[in-house]
């Protein structure tokens, strides 16, 4: 605890630097919102937008885009019309995941 603490600020760093690719990323795709998280390793973006529910939309992107994310149902009822992903995981695989989720969004508009 008293010692150096470069490799947290490297892992916080690193992790911010995920953070504004899923969040950049998401908001790029229709019908998206999402708001940075602070205090987490996931984005919860808005989807009421693209007009699917949570579990629709989540069941849509595993089966047909190759995408894991959790319901925000999954939280309470009031998370209807949210998704949770994470970006515990390297920034080529968010990026793959995005770009998968971008091309089933624009091909079922």
């Amino acid at each position: 605890m008293r010692g150096s603490q470069y490799c947290v600020d490297g892992m916080l760093e690193e992790f911010r630097r995920r953070r504004s690719v899923i969040v950049d990323g998401l908001n790029s795709i229709a019908g998206f919102n999402c708001q940075t998280p602070h205090g987490a390793f996931y984005a919860f973006p808005n989807i009421q937008a693209t007009g699917k529910s949570s579990k629709q939309l989540a069941d849509s992107l595993l089966y047909e885009a190759g995408v894991a994310c959790l319901t925000g149902t999954a939280f309470g009822a009031w998370g209807e019309g949210y998704l949770r992903f994470s970006f515990a995981n390297s920034t080529e695989n968010i990026q793959k995941a995005l770009d998968n989720i971008r091309r089933w969004v624009d091909g079922n508009r």
